[in-house]
C-alpha cells in the first residue's frame, strides 16, 4: 500500500505543477496568477475540493499522443466562499494555453451539470487561447456543450465569469451568456477574431487591449461589467459579489447581521437636491446613504453613467438599486442607459431580489444618433423588464420625473409595489418652460405673459400632489426618511406573491 501512497502523492504534485515551473514562472512575469492560485484567493481557506485532476486529453494527430498533462489546461471543483458552496473553474495558461480540448470541454460540463444539480453558484476563471486545433472538430462540439449549459443554467443559478487573460474565438461566448463578467486590466482581453485576423481581412492595425481589452469593454462594448487592477483584486471582489447574491433562483436571499439601524435618519438628504432643477447633484450619495454601512457593489459603473445599478443590502437582505444619475448627461434615458438596466432588472427579477428605484429623469435622450440606433426598442427593453418583474419593487421620485420615461421607470403603472415621491418631485408630461411653449404658442414673444403660464403650469403639474391625487404616488416623504420607508416597505413586500400569464417564454424587444 504504501508504494502506491506514495505514487498518488507523486501523480498529485506533478498536476499541481501544470506545465511545469518554467511556465509558472513566466505567468508570473506578466504579474498574473496560476489557475491554482487563483482558486486558492477566491475560496475559503483549505476548503477546495478538486475533480478531475488527473484527466488527459485524448487526441493522437499532429503528435499530439506524445505530450499529455494531468488536468489538460484547465482545474476544477468545488470550494465555499465564507462557508457557502460555490462550484468553479479555472483554465491553466501553462498546459497547452489553456486551449480546449474535448477532454478539457468534459471536465467543465461536468461541473456545470453538478452545479445546476445542486443549485450553487459557478465562477469560470478564463485565461486560455481560445480552442485546441489540433483537436478539430471535437473541440468545437466541446464549445458547444458547454454553451448548451451556460443555457440552461441561466436564471436558475448565477453564473459569474472573470477574465484574467486571453479569452478569444470560442471562448468569448460561454462568458458572453453568464450573468456577469469581470476583467482585469492590461492583463485580459475578448475578442472573437485577434489583431491579426483583423489586420488581414479588413487591414485595420490594432493591439490586443486596443480590440478587446477591459477599456474598451467597460466603456464602449457593454461586455464588461467592471474591471480590476490585478487579480488579487479582482478574485477578493468576486468573494464579495457571490456574498450578495442567492444560491439559486428558488433559494432564499442571503441575510447578514448589521448593525446599521433600519430606522437611521439620515438629515443631510432633505438638501441633497438642489433648489434650481437645472442643477446637477450625486445620485450615488442618496444611493450610500440609505443602503447598509454605505456598501455597494456597482455593475457597469463605466459605462452609460447617466444610469446606475448595483447591489446592497437594507436590513442585512440583498436588494438591487437602479437610479438615474443627474450628474452625467442630466440622467435621461439612452440606449446605452436603457439596455444597461434593462439586463440588470431581468437579472435581478430571475433571482427574486427586490428592486428600488430612484428617479431623476427628463425623458429620452433626443437626436438623430439615438433615433438611427434603436433608441425606441432599447428604451422599451426597460419598460419590458420593469413590467414583467415579479419581485417587489419599490420607487422613490426625487426630483424630475418626465414624459414616457416616468412610466418606464418602475412606475405605478408597471405594478410598482409602493411608490413614493420626495415634495421637490416634478411629475409631468415635460418641463414647464418646454409646454409652455408649445401650449400658449400665440405669447411666445411676451416675455412677462410666457412666465405667468411657466409658473402656473409649475403650481399645476409638476407638485407630486398631482400624482399623489390619483394613487400614482402612495406617499410624499420627506427626504431624511427614506431609508425607514424603503426598509419597511421591503419588510411588508417580503411575502409578496404574484404570477404572470403562463408562457413559454416571452419575447422581449432584443
Amino acid at each position: 500500500m504504501k508504494h502506491i501512497l506514495e505514487e498518488l502523492a507523486v501523480r498529485r504534485a506533478g498536476a499541481r505543477l501544470g506545465g511545469g515551473e518554467k511556465r509558472i514562472a513566466a505567468q508570473h512575469a506578466k504579474s498574473k496568477l496560476t489557475a491554482r492560485e487563483r482558486i486558492e484567493i477566491l475560496l475559503d481557506e483549505g476548503s477546495f475540493e478538486e475533480f478531475g485532476m488527473f484527466v488527459q486529453h485524448r487526441a493522437i494527430d499532429f503528435g499530439m499522443e506524445k505530450t499529455k498533462i494531468a488536468g489538460d489546461g484547465v482545474v476544477t471543483g468545488w470550494g465555499t466562499v465564507n462557508g457557502r458552496p460555490i462550484f468553479v473553474f479555472a483554465k491553466d495558461f501553462t498546459v497547452f494555453g489553456g486551449s480546449l480540448s474535448e477532454a478539457h470541454a468534459e471536465k467543465i460540463t461536468k461541473l456545470q451539470d453538478m452545479a445546476l444539480k445542486n443549485g450553487a453558484p459557478i465562477i469560470g476563471l478564463f485565461d486560455a487561447g481560445g480552442a485546441r486545433i489540433q483537436e478539430g472538430v471535437a473541440a468545437l462540439g466541446g464549445y458547444g456543450e458547454v454553451f448548451q449549459r451556460n443555457v440552461l443554467a441561466s436564471g436558475v443559478i448565477p453564473q459569474i465569469s472573470v477574465i484574467m487573460g486571453p479569452c478569444a474565438g470560442g471562448d468569448v461566448y460561454s462568458p458572453a451568456m453568464t450573468d456577469f463578467i469581470f476583467m482585469v486590466r492590461h492583463s485580459s482581453y475578448m475578442f472573437v477574431t485577434g489583431p491579426d485576423v483583423v489586420k488581414t481581412v479588413t487591414n485595420e492595425t490594432v493591439t490586443a487591449e486596443e480590440l478587446g481589452g477591459a477599456s474598451v469593454h467597460t466603456t464602449r462594448s457593454s461586455i464588461a461589467d467592471g474591471a480590476y487592477d490585478n487579480d488579487v483584486e479582482a478574485l477578493v471582489a468576486m468573494r464579495r459579489l457571490v456574498d450578495l447574491l442567492p444560491m439559486n433562483n428558488r433559494a432564499p436571499l442571503p441575510e447578514i447581521e448589521t448593525a446599521d439601524p433600519a430606522d437611521r435618519i439620515e438629515m443631510s438628504l432633505d438638501t441633497l437636491v438642489p433648489d434650481n432643477p437645472n442643477k446637477p447633484y450625486d445620485i450615488k450619495e442618496l444611493i450610500l446613504k440609505v443602503v447598509d454601512e454605505a456598501d455597494f457593489f456597482e455593475i457597469q459603473a463605466a459605462f452609460a453613467k447617466n444610469i446606475v445599478t448595483g447591489l446592497g443590502r437594507i436590513e442585512g437582505r440583498t436588494v438591487g438599486f437602479v437610479a438615474n444619475q443627474p450628474m452625467v448627461l442630466a440622467g435621461v434615458l439612452d440606449s446605452d442607459a436603457s439596455r444597461k438596466a434593462a439586463r440588470f432588472v431581468r437579472f435581478c427579477d430571475a433571482f427574486s431580489i427586490p428592486l428600488v428605484t430612484f428617479v431623476d429623469v427628463a425623458g429620452f435622450l433626443p437626436g438623430t444618433a439615438q433615433e438611427y440606433g434603436g433608441l425606441i426598442k432599447h428604451g422599451a427593453k426597460l419598460l419590458f423588464a420593469y413590467g414583467e418583474a415579479t419581485v417587489p419593487k419599490i420607487t422613490v421620485i426625487t426630483r424630475k420625473a418626465y414624459g414616457g420615461a416616468y412610466d418606464v421607470m418602475a412606475s405605478k403603472h408597471l405594478r410598482g409595489d409602493v411608490n413614493y415621491a420626495w415634495p421637490s418631485a416634478q411629475i409631468a408630461v415635460m418641463g414647464a418652460k418646454g409646454a409652455v411653449e408649445i401650449i400658449f404658442r400665440a405669447s411666445n414673444g411676451d416675455a412677462d405673459a410666457l412666465a405667468a403660464r411657466t409658473k402656473e403650469y409649475e403650481d399645476r403639474f409638476l407638485s407630486p400632489f398631482i400624482a399623489a391625487e390619483r394613487g400614482y404616488i402612495d406617499e410624499v416623504i420627506m427626504p431624511h426618511s427614506t431609508r425607514r420607508r424603503i426598509a419597511a416597505a421591503l419588510r411588508l413586500l417580503r411575502g409578496k406573491s404574484l404570477e404572470n400569464p403562463w408562457k413559454k417564454h416571452d419575447n422581449i424587444p432584443l
